[in-house]
C-alpha cells in the first residue's frame, strides 16, 4: 500500500505452458560430488528452437530441484549451481537432443561453464593437452559481456570454485590453479576471486559490447587482459542490440509502414525507409492517437484493479476512469528500475513537474512502470517515490506507476507514448532497447547520450539530454542534468507537440516522427543485429573453427605449441633503436623511419615489426593510431640484431608522433594483440 515492491514467484507448471518435454532426453551434472538430473523442454519460438533445462524432478533430492527454482534466488552458491546447469548441462543438452553445433555464443559469463565442458571433451575424448583444447574451443566461441560496471560480473570465491572444480580439474590432469588462471587477470593473487567475463573473453576468439560506446567502455574495463595493449586496439569489437520489430509495433503502425516502406519492413534497407516521407501527416498521426488511447484505456484498469486488489472501496477508485487524457502529450518511462538509470530524475524538482502536469494549455502526463530486482532495495525506493508522488489526488490524473508490469505493459507503452524518456548516469547503460521499440512505434526519444541512442542519435530523430560527466559529485550531477532535462521539455518538447498552427495535426511534430522513422527504422532492429554478428562473429568463427579442427586439430595444436614458445621467449623481445631521417614530422612530407631489434630465441617469421603514427595527445597518447608494417633490410648482422625500414606521411596538422613496436605473428591469430605481448620502442 505503502508503493514498496512485492514479489512473488508462482510455481510453474511446464505441462501446461507452450512447452514439449523432449522425451528419451535427460542430462545430469556433477554438483559439488552430488549428480543433478535435469529434464529438456523444447519451445519453439518461429524457427527457433528453445531448449530449457528443469531439475524440478523426481530423480534429484530436494536440494537438486531447487536449482531451477528461480531465476533471482539464494546467493553466490545457487548461481554457481544455475551455471554449472546453463553451461555444461546446455552442451550436454545439445548432444542429447541431437543439435549439431559449429558456433557458441556465450552472453555474458552466464553460460561460461560451456567452454570447460568443451574442453575437457576435447582433453578425454581426442587427447588433446590443456593449451590445445583452450585453442580448439576458442576458435568456435563468441562473448558478448552486457555490462558496463563490474559489479555486474559474477565472481566466485577460491572456496566455492574448489568445492565444485577441483575434481573437473584432476579428471582432466591439470592444477587446479591451471583452471583459476582462465578467471583471473595477469597478476591476479592465485586466491582471486573467479571473473566470469574475464574466462568468456579467454575462451572466445571474438568478443564484443552491446554498443558502439559500451565497446569502448568495455575495452577501458578488460584492458588488463591484453597488458601493453592500447586501448583503441583492445580486441573487444561492438554490435548494437536491435529488437524483434514485429513483436513490440502497434497494428496501425505496422499498416503504416507495410504500405509505405516496405511490406517485410522489419528487413528494410535504409532507401527503402526514406518512403516513410510519403506517408500523410493526418495518417500517421492517427495511428499515434490510437496506441494513446489504448495506453490510456491500460492505465485506468490497471490502477483500478490494483486499489481493488489492496482492498480500497469502489467508490474510493472512482477517479482512476478518469486518470490520464487520451488527447494530451504523454511521456513513458518502463524499465528495471536500477539506480543508475535515475528513474525520479523528475522528481527531484517537483514544482516544475506539477507546473508541467498541471498546466491548463499544454499539460504533459508522465507513465511509469518497471521493476527493481529483488535485492535491490534503492530500485525498490525509487518506485516507492513515483507511486507517492503519483497518488497525490493534485496530480494523480497527470501521473501513473503501472503495477504489474510485464510485456503486455511494456508494449501498450511503447506504442501509445509520444516521448519516451530515458535518463542513464552515462556511460553504465550498455545499450537499452526500450527507447528502440518506442522509435519503432513512432515515439520520439528524449535521453541521455548513453547506449544506442549515443550513436544514433543525428539531431532531428528526438532529443538528448545533457550529461554532467565533469562533475564527480553525483548529487551536483543529477542536479544539471534535471535542469537540462526539464528545459528540454519546457522550450522544445511541450511547444512543438502542441504546435497546431497549420491545423489539428502537429505537423511539425509528425516531421520528426518521420525523421526518426527514417534514421532509426534501419538501425534499431533485430533483424540488422542478427546479420551484423552472422557476418562478422558467426560466419568467420564458423570458418575457423572448420580450419583448427581439420585433421584431429591439428592447426588448434600447431597454434598452442607456438604461443607457448613466444610467450617463453617474449621477455628477450626489445627494440634496441629508431632512427627517422627528420626531426620535425611536415604536414605531407614522407618520412622514412629504420627500426634495430633483438627477438631473442624467436625467429622473424614469428614477429611483425610495426610502425605506429598519428596525432599525438596531451600524453603523447597517438590517436587515432595508423599502423603501418615494416619490412626486413636484409639478414641479420654478426651481434643478431635485425633492421627494419618503412615511413610513414604526416597527414594531419598539429602536434604528430610516431613509434615502432613488435607484436606477434602467426597466420592463425585473429589479432595480432591477442596474446597481450607487445615491445614498444
Amino acid at each position: 500500500a505503502d508503493g514498496w515492491q512485492q514479489e512473488r514467484f508462482p510455481t510453474l507448471d511446464p505441462h501446461a505452458m507452450a512447452l514439449t518435454l523432449v522425451d528419451g532426453a535427460t542430462i545430469e551434472v556433477d554438483l559439488a560430488g552430488v549428480p543433478v538430473t535435469a529434464h529438456i523442454w523444447r519451445a519453439d519460438v518461429g524457427r527457433v528452437r528453445l531448449y530449457l533445462l528443469d531439475t524440478d524432478v523426481d530423480e534429484n533430492d530436494a536440494e537438486g530441484r531447487l536449482v531451477t527454482d528461480r531465476l533471482y534466488g539464494g546467493g553466490a552458491e545457487h548461481r554457481i549451481r544455475q551455471e554449472i546447469l546453463l553451461g555444461m548441462g546446455g552442451v550436454r543438452a545439445l548432444d542429447a537432443v541431437g543439435e549439431p553445433t559449429q558456433v557458441f555464443h556465450t552472453n555474458e559469463g552466464h553460460a561460461g561453464f560451456l567452454g570447460l565442458e568443451r574442453i575437457r571433451r576435447l582433453m578425454t575424448g581426442e587427447r588433446l593437452s590443456f593449451d590445445e583444447a583452450i585453442e580448439a574451443v576458442r576458435a568456435g566461441t563468441v562473448f558478448t559481456t552486457h555490462t558496463p560496471v563490474s559489479a555486474g560480473i559474477d565472481r566466485f570465491p577460491l572456496d566455492l570454485m574448489q568445492r565444485y572444480f577441483k575434481q573437473w580439474a584432476a579428471d582432466c590432469g591439470i592444477t587446479f590453479e591451471q583452471l583459476m588462471a582462465l578467471g583471473q587477470l595477469p597478476g591476479d593473487a592465485p586466491d582471486e576471486p573467479f571473473n566470469m567475463a574475464v574466462m568468456g573473453f579467454r575462451l572466445a576468439s571474438v568478443s564484443n559490447g552491446v554498443s558502439k560506446l559500451h565497446g569502448h567502455v568495455s575495452r577501458e574495463m578488460f584492458q588488463g587482459l591484453w597488458p601493453g595493449v592500447p586501448i583503441d586496439e583492445v580486441p573487444v569489437g561492438s554490435v548494437t542490440n536491435g529488437v524483434h520489430a514485429p513483436t513490440w509495433v502497434a497494428p496501425e503502425i505496422n499498416d503504416v509502414l507495410t504500405r509505405y516502406v516496405l511490406p517485410s519492413w522489419s528487413n528494410a534497407t535504409k532507401a527503402d525507409w526514406a518512403r516513410i516521407d510519403d506517408t500523410h501527416d493526418d495518417e500517421l498521426w492517427r495511428a499515434r492517437e490510437q496506441g494513446r488511447e489504448r495506453l490510456v484505456t491500460m492505465v485506468r484498469q490497471r490502477l483500478r484493479d490494483s486499489l481493488l486488489a489492496t482492498g480500497t472501496s469502489e467508490s474510493d477508485v472512482a477517479w482512476c476512469a478518469e486518470a490520464l487524457d487520451p488527447r494530451i502529450l504523454t511521456i513513458g518511462f518502463a524499465r528495471r528500475f536500477a539506480p543508475y538509470k535515475r528513474a525520479t530524475l523528475l522528481l527531484s524538482q517537483p514544482e516544475r513537474l506539477k507546473a508541467l502536469l498541471l498546466s491548463s494549455e499544454r499539460p504533459v502526463q508522465l507513465v511509469f512502470a518497471g521493476k527493481a530486482h529483488p535485492a535491490d532495495d534503492a530500485g525498490k525506493e525509487m518506485i516507492k517515490q513515483i507511486v507517492q508522488f503519483s497518488r497525490d489526488p493534485e496530480v494523480r490524473h497527470r501521473m501513473a506507476f503501472v503495477p504489474d508490469y510485464d510485456i503486455a505493459v511494456a508494449r501498450t507503452m511503447y506504442q501509445g507514448s509520444d516521448v519516451w524518456l530515458n535518463t542513464p548516469r552515462r556511460p553504465l547503460e550498455a545499450c537499452g532497447t526500450s527507447g528502440e521499440k518506442a522509435a519503432l512505434n513512432g515515439a520520439l526519444n528524449c535521453s541521455v547520450l548513453d547506449g544506442w541512442w549515443d550513436e544514433m542519435f543525428d539531431g532531428d530523430n528526438g532529443w538528448a539530454i545533457s550529461s554532467a560527466e565533469t562533475y564527480d559529485d553525483l548529487t551536483r550531477r543529477d542536479e544539471v542534468e534535471a535542469a537540462s532535462l526539464f528545459d528540454i521539455l519546457e522550450t522544445q518538447v511541450v511547444p512543438l507537440f502542441y504546435d497546431r498552427a497549420l491545423g489539428p495535426v502537429p505537423r511539425r511534430w509528425v516531421g520528426r516522427i518521420k525523421s526518426s522513422l527514417r534514421s532509426l527504422g534501419p538501425q534499431v532492429t533485430a533483424s540488422r543485429m542478427v546479420k551484423e554478428y552472422t557476418e562478422t562473429m558467426y560466419e568467420p568463427v564458423a570458418s575457423r573453427t572448420d580450419l583448427l579442427g581439420a585433421d584431429g586439430h591439428q592447426r588448434a595444436r600447431e597454434l598452442a605449441g607456438w604461443k607457448q614458445r613466444v610467450l617463453a621467449a617474449w621477455d628477450h623481445v626489445q627494440i634496441d633503436g629508431v632512427d627517422s631521417d627528420a626531426a620535425v614530422a611536415d604536414l605531407g612530407v614522407e618520412r622514412q623511419v629504420e627500426a634495430t631489434v633483438s627477438l631473442g630465441s624467436l625467429e622473424a617469421d614469428d614477429v611483425a615489426v610495426e610502425l605506429v603514427h598519428g596525432p599525438a595527445g596531451p600524453n603523447d597518447e597517438l590517436s587515432p593510431p595508423t599502423v603501418v608494417q615494416l619490412t626486413p633490410a636484409g639478414p641479420a648482422g654478426a651481434d643478431g640484431r635485425l633492421r627494419y625500414t618503412g615511413s610513414f606521411v604526416c597527414d594531419t596538422a598539429g602536434r604528430y608522433g610516431f613509434t615502432v613496436r613488435v607484436v606477434p605473428a602467426h597466420p592463425d591469430l585473429v589479432t595480432p594483440v591477442e596474446l597481450g605481448r607487445v615491445a614498444w620502442a
